[in-house]
């Protein structure tokens, strides 16, 4: 009873928890990202798959449990994709988006930043947003990979030029103290990262806008295709996307800043670095699961808000459609 009071009865392909509630979605994202997954050995793969199989083929072991059921299933969509059936490469999961993706945000916020390695370090940022994105992709229909190179190109020239245009105003503001130079400078990753997160998502989706996105009634059946919600499902995924940088880029230079005047860390500066680490880590995996849980995966629109066509296709007063990540 404790079990199944904690555990729902399992069903393969869908989320564990329920999807409709942020406290809901959070969880989900918690376990997709749970770095746990990165150690899993390739036996214990080959053992949830099977069981998933034989679950879905209705021969499952006897006495296996839903909570063995959703763990089999957690491991599956951590490491496999579930278009190509073909295995992430462990730095592109979205299980290792913190561990590998930290290092690269500590060196964005490290201060007195010169204009090289500004330039590197966003470029970095960029390009394991990229191999992420398209290790992740949705890959049921094929997607040029001109499109996704259009995307990072955009990415990395907006980032890139947004922070050494950044830099260098805050270098010629003579009226500003050296110390007060420093601190500003170390929240210039934040526009720079979040304008960039912008412009991959409209240059990656743009083609959604004139063609629109498929909308479905309460039976998941397609209704049509619509602009409306592809310009709905645009700007939440934007507005995730600025939303994740913020306390990663903005809390740290602001915890570091206090933490720096302590007469320990004074007498101490070898340990500033280790310190700075260890605050980007929890923020990033802190903020990661809150931002992507903001919004649904699966959104609803009221029909009456979309084309008459749509209207006319069902009788439902609410649709839904696919918002992304």
């Amino acid at each position: 009873m404790a079990e199944s009071a904690a555990c729902p009865a399992f069903q393969l392909g869908r989320p564990r928890y329920d999807q409709g509630s942020f406290l809901g979605r959070l969880r989900h994202f918690v376990d997709i990202i749970d770095p746990s997954t990165l150690f899993v050995s390739e036996k214990r793969l080959k053992e949830s798959i099977k069981l998933l199989d034989d679950y879905k083929h209705g021969t499952p072991p006897p006495g296996v449990s839903d909570l063995q059921l959703w763990e089999a299933q957690k491991i599956k969509q951590a490491i496999i994709h579930p278009d190509t059936g073909e295995k992430i490469f462990m730095p592109f999961r979205m299980s290792g988006y913190v561990p590998f993706g930290t290092p690269i945000v500590i060196g964005l916020l490290l201060p007195n930043q010169t204009v090289v390695s500004t330039i590197i370090w966003q470029w970095l940022n960029q390009s394991h947003n990229a191999c992420v994105n398209y290790a992740n992709r949705n890959a049921t229909k094929p997607t040029p990979t001109s499109k996704f190179l259009q995307g990072y190109v955009g990415a990395v020239t907006s980032a890139v030029s947004i922070a050494v245009g950044l830099n260098v105003l805050i270098q010629k503001a003579n009226k500003l103290s050296p110390a007060t130079r420093m601190i500003i400078q170390r929240f210039v990753p934040f526009p720079a990262v979040a304008s960039a997160n912008i412009c991959n998502v409209g240059l990656m989706r743009h083609n959604e806008l004139s063609e629109g996105i498929d909308v479905l009634d309460n039976n998941g059946n397609v209704v049509g295709s619509s602009k409306i919600a592809a310009r709905h499902a645009i700007t939440e995924t934007a507005f995730t996307r600025v939303v994740l940088p913020m306390p990663i880029f903005v809390l740290p230079p602001i915890i570091m800043s206090y933490l720096e005047r302590l007469r320990f860390l004074q007498s101490n500066r070898r340990l500033l670095l280790p310190i700075h680490s260890v605050v980007c880590l929890v923020t990033f995996g802190l903020s990661l699961p809150v931002a992507i849980s903001l919004f649904p995966q699966m959104s609803q629109i009221e029909v009456s808000r979309l084309e008459p066509e749509i209207a006319m296709a069902t009788d439902c007063k609410v649709v839904t459609y696919n918002k992304g990540l």
